[in-house]
């Protein structure tokens, strides 16, 4: 047995005693059976081996500590024998170990010299764990140890303290797999924003949705949708079965309710109106115009709902006297009412309205009876809260208007002739077709309308011109006026009317049938009135001059005011600090333009083709064209400019096609293409005017004119789309490309 020394300073493999150092001689290279047992050894000390549970060789031991070397160059000898029964065992273990943690005192193999007499000490635990000892070679990781099926694994291993082993740490770390939550959005979304989502649809789109799930039909049946439910849009295809499960579901909710039209509800009013009625409690504005409904329906509804501010009975038969006092007794804060043609309504009806409802500011009560009740005019005039009246097509006269503007038996001024009384609060007065009303009548507006803002007079046919000399003096704030059909006003009364107040703020008129106005009167209008929208002057004597200066006028107006303070930014600067940070290609694309006046010029007979190609051309060059690049500091100093103005024009139904294609091309921004469709409609009406002509050349002309007429057509069918059809002749392409064929003249037969 050899010798185990204690002492650590035993620990070096050269002896003192011996003079000479002896070389290790190189290992025995073995041969068959001995080096294939040798590899079999190496491959069993794998660790990929040690954790698929392969037993290691027996030749080594596994309970204590090993290292590299005892691994990698394990032999068959006990590692407790002699050193002197197998010298190249012991040589092969210690003058070449492959220990990568060697201490540096350990000698090469060139310089390693060993005593044959000298002996291996062994290691204990204990040894190694003594203050000052210092490891010679590294432990090795658990995970590479050979693990044995009968001897279980250390639970820990005992490393030097301040030593850190890169190996001992997990070749493979697991990461645990993570576990995707499914979030259910709509289900757990709260009721309240549900709904939200739910009122951004129409509807109809609503009531599609019901049909998804239980949840989803009592969600869209709740009232909190349905706080408007206006069936104007769809009131022809909801069954009535439907309509009355809405009202009767969401009718506490309601508070805008517009039953107008719903014809299908007749049947339905005999069994469920009382129960509509009694679910709608919270109505504020109540429409039944055009629809069919009993008495009594009527009546429930006016009683259950007290906080009603607009009511719309229009074209109502049921609607009398009765329901208007309902409405004056229950309604205090009826602010609109319309009761136009009801057949059972009169005045007496509406005068418990006045009575009682002390914040009406709106009456609409056309083609009703007892307009001559001057008793009821004089509440009116007494408590002067009317601000829009609509009378048309009633029994007025005269001393009807007298009463209402200047009441009974007013104080007169001795001087000019006026009643001496508090002017009105009227805003809008509809007085069309009350045939009995002539200039005197509307005398007594004039000085007590101050805010007068719309008038319409049409188809009074006993008015003149004396009727709106001083009316227009006293109204500078009248933006509409209706005149149409008055056959005995001449152009004085527009001339009036181009000198008036109002002219600034004047945006809509109507002449029409007005067979004693013309140029005269039109001119002076269309210079002087730069906030005109739309002029009904069909069926008049206007002509082309009129179109000629609203074309100028629109022209004019379409220039960058002078008087807009400059953009705040230096010369030098490429861009303006406003938008330099802000600038995207959207910037700079044009606007799309802007229909800026509308003018209906059809039936006049003074009206020829030039005038409307004057239009066109205007609302032509209203466009920039698409090659034309200002400079860019201009173009930054114009980059706020307003949107171009074009004019529509409603015309004779010949030139009408032609005239709406070019208008969509602009509107389109192509320019080019509605120059061009303008040329060919030119030449066309040209070559018509001249192949009408008697004279030498008549077949040439009528053949020019023929081919004009052709370029003309190809081009109003395809020239917008592409470009196709630019005077090819017979044989142009039109829309689509398509290649028409022409007979080159007009059938006799067709």
């Amino acid at each position: 047995m050899p010798e185990v020394l204690n002492e650590p300073s035993d620990l070096s493999p050269l002896d003192e005693t011996h003079g000479e150092a002896l070389r290790f001689e190189e290992p025995v290279k073995l041969k068959g059976r001995k080096r294939f047992i040798q590899s079999l050894q190496r491959i069993s000390s794998s660790p990929s081996l040690a954790r698929m549970g392969r037993v290691p060789s027996s030749s080594y031991r596994t309970g204590g500590k090993a290292s590299m070397s005892c691994v990698s160059l394990a032999s068959n000898y006990s590692a407790y024998a002699s050193s002197h029964q197998n010298h190249s065992s012991s040589q092969t273990s210690v003058g070449f170990s492959t220990a990568p943690t060697s201490v540096v005192t350990t000698p090469g193999p060139e310089s390693q010299t060993f005593d044959f007499d000298s002996r291996i000490r062994i290691i204990s635990q204990s040894s190694a764990g003594q203050v000052g000892a210092t490891p010679l070679t590294a432990p090795l990781p658990a995970e590479a140890r050979t693990i044995s099926k009968e001897a279980p694994l250390p639970t820990a291993l005992e490393v030097p303290d301040g030593y850190t082993d890169c190996s001992s740490r997990p070749l493979l770390e697991v990461v645990p797999e993570r576990k995707l939550r499914t979030i259910d959005f709509w289900g757990e979304m709260p009721y309240e924003i549900k709904v939200h989502i739910f009122r951004f649809l129409k509807p109809r789109e609503i009531i599609r949705c019901s049909a998804v799930s239980r949840s989803w039909h009592e969600m869209c049946f709740d009232g909190q949708l349905w706080a408007e439910l206006d069936t104007q849009e769809y009131y022809r295809d909801i069954p009535s079965m439907s309509l009355v499960r809405l009202m009767t579901a969401a009718g506490p909710f309601v508070r805008d309710l517009n039953l107008r039209g719903c014809h299908q509800l007749w049947d339905r009013w005999a069994t469920h109106g009382q129960a509509m009625a009694e679910a709608c409690r919270n109505l504020q504005s109540f429409s039944l115009e055009d629809c069919r409904i009993d008495l009594s329906s009527v009546h429930h509804f006016l009683l259950q709902n007290t906080r009603l501010v607009h009511v719309n009975f229009c074209r109502v038969p049921a609607v009398s006297n009765s329901a208007m006092r309902i409405i004056a007794q229950g309604c205090p804060l009826l602010e609109s009412l319309n009761v136009s043609w009801c057949p059972h309504l009169d005045t007496q009806g509406l005068h418990k309205i006045i009575e009682s409802c002390t914040n009406l500011k709106e009456l609409r009560a056309s083609e009703t009876k007892g307009w001559d009740d001057k008793n009821f005019l004089s509440d009116i005039f007494k408590r002067n809260m009317l601000q829009r009246l609509f009378i048309d097509r009633s029994d007025a006269d005269d001393e009807s208007l007298q009463v209402l503007f200047q009441g009974r038996d007013p104080e007169v001024d001795p001087l000019t002739g006026q009643a001496i009384v508090p002017t009105r609060n009227f805003r809008h007065l509809n007085l069309s077709r009350c045939t009995r009303i002539t200039d005197k009548g509307i005398k007594y507006m004039s000085q007590n309308v101050p805010l007068l803002a719309g008038l319409q007079v049409s188809q009074l046919v006993n008015l003149t011109d004396g009727a709106f000399k001083q009316l227009f003096e006293d109204t500078p704030l009248l933006t509409h006026l209706d005149m149409e059909q008055i056959d005995d006003i001449t152009n004085s009364t527009l001339q009036k009317l181009a000198q008036s107040p109002c002219t600034p703020v004047l945006q809509h008129l109507n002449i029409s049938y007005c067979e004693n106005l013309g140029d005269t009167g039109m001119l002076p209008i269309i210079k002087n009135c730069p906030g005109l929208r739309s002029v009904q002057m069909d069926n008049t004597r206007v002509s082309d001059l009129v179109l000629a200066e609203a074309a100028a006028q629109v022209r004019l107006r379409d220039q960058p005011s002078p008087n807009r303070p400059p953009t705040t930014f230096t010369p030098q600067d490429p861009i303006p600090p406003t938008t330099a940070t802000t600038s995207s290609p959207q910037q700079h694309q044009p606007q799309p333009p802007k229909i800026a006046l509308h003018l209906e010029v059809y039936d006049c007979q003074n009206i020829t083709w030039t005038g409307i190609r004057e239009i066109m051309s205007r609302n032509s060059s209203s466009l920039p064209r698409p090659h034309q690049h200002p400079h860019p500091h201009h173009q930054h100093q114009h980059q706020h400019q307003h949107q171009h103005r074009l004019i529509n024009l409603k015309c004779f139904y010949g030139y009408q096609p032609t005239f709406d294609e070019h208008l969509k091309r602009l509107q389109s921004n192509k320019r080019e293409s509605a120059e061009r469709l303008e040329r060919k409609w030119a030449e066309y009406m040209v070559a018509s005017e001249e192949a009408g002509a008697g004279g030498a050349g008549a077949r040439r002309r009528r053949r020019r004119a023929r081919e004009a007429a052709v370029g003309w057509v190809d081009e109003e069918e395809g020239g917008g789309f592409g470009g196709g059809g630019l005077g090819m002749g017979f044989g142009g392409v039109g829309r689509g490309g398509r290649r028409r064929a022409r007979s080159g003249g007009a059938c006799v037969v067709m």
